[in-house]
């Protein structure tokens, strides 16, 4: 990602506004959090559209075939009812969706396009291929399992509002400093699948956020091993850890990481509210974004560079 590209914030959303729903990667495992999404974000006044279908088709791994799902996301975004886009849920299957995407057509329309986990790789694409502002938030699926201040905060955010600066509670600071940069990143694991392709993200002074779910703690090692023998962790301003759930002991990944970064001053943070947990902040990715350790802040100017 370039970051002295300008890029566009989508327009916010107002009551009466219409969300789209779409699957780019693995069908509905939970109908009643699908449901509860729903319900929520209809009790907030906004409009959904979806494919009929949508939480009750189960072929598989994949919500649809390659090209079903990119036709859905392709027809939300060429919708001009459709304000925002906000992914069913993750799994797999973003990553095969990339060489059928009509980046010229995402890029046209800005949108909001909020997701986490495998969406990590779409927000990839979209900040290397467009000028948009991805966000890296919950899906209909997680939403109502969401903490009421991750809600908030999402809620806020769909209507373009960000606080100035997030302290997060709980916050470890493993190694101190101030830096800023570009926002990247997301889930570890897709972000490894994407070393050595066209879509790779360019890491050079990002702030790079960094989760996972149901990894192993030898996975965890062997994925941050990775990065650092491909000369990635080299490349950040700082890094973020968001939350680590059923991955084994958090602090065997802050070691790890300490590690890998022994020769290198970039601050490093811990138990930021990001993932596959309940406590899962809307973050603008593409923002410049800053870090004060003194303070425990995260400075969030307006997503805009």
């Amino acid at each position: 990602m370039n970051a002295t590209v300008k890029r566009r914030l989508p327009p916010p959303l107002v009551k009466g506004d219409t969300i789209g729903i779409f699957a780019p990667a693995g069908p509905v495992l939970d109908p009643g959090a699908a449901a509860a999404g729903l319900r929520l974000l209809r009790e907030a006044g906004f409009k959904i559209r979806c494919r009929d279908d949508i939480l009750t088709r189960q072929p598989g791994y994949l919500a649809a075939d390659d090209r079903a799902r990119a036709a859905e996301l392709h027809d939300l975004w060429r919708d001009p009812e459709v304000k925002a886009l906000l992914a069913l849920r993750g799994g797999y299957g973003c990553l095969r969706l990339l060489p059928l995407l009509d980046w010229d057509l995402l890029n046209s329309r800005p949108k909001m396009l909020i997701g986490f986990s495998d969406l990590t790789v779409l927000h990839a694409a979209l900040l290397q291929r467009t000028v948009l502002v991805p966000f890296h938030g919950p899906m209909l699926c997680t939403l109502s399992q969401s903490e009421p201040e991750s809600i908030r905060h999402f809620l806020a955010a769909l209507a373009g509002r960000f606080p100035d600066v997030i302290r997060p509670a709980g916050l470890e600071i493993l190694r101190p400093g101030n830096a800023g940069g570009p926002l990247l990143g997301g889930n570890l694991a897709s972000l490894n699948h994407l070393l050595a392709t066209a879509w790779e993200p360019e890491l050079a002074g990002a702030v790079l956020l960094l989760e996972d779910v149901g990894e192993a703690p030898y996975r965890l090692d062997r994925l941050l091993t990775q990065l650092a023998l491909a000369g990635r962790l080299a490349r950040p301003a700082a890094i973020i850890l968001g939350e680590f759930k059923e991955c084994g002991p958090p602090e065997e990944i802050w070691q790890r990481l300490l590690e890998l970064t022994a020769r290198q001053e970039l601050p490093l943070w811990a138990n930021f509210p990001a993932g596959h947990g309940p406590r899962n902040l809307t973050l603008p990715l593409g923002a410049m974004v800053r870090l004060d350790s003194s303070r425990g802040e995260l400075v969030l100017p307006p997503p805009v560079s």
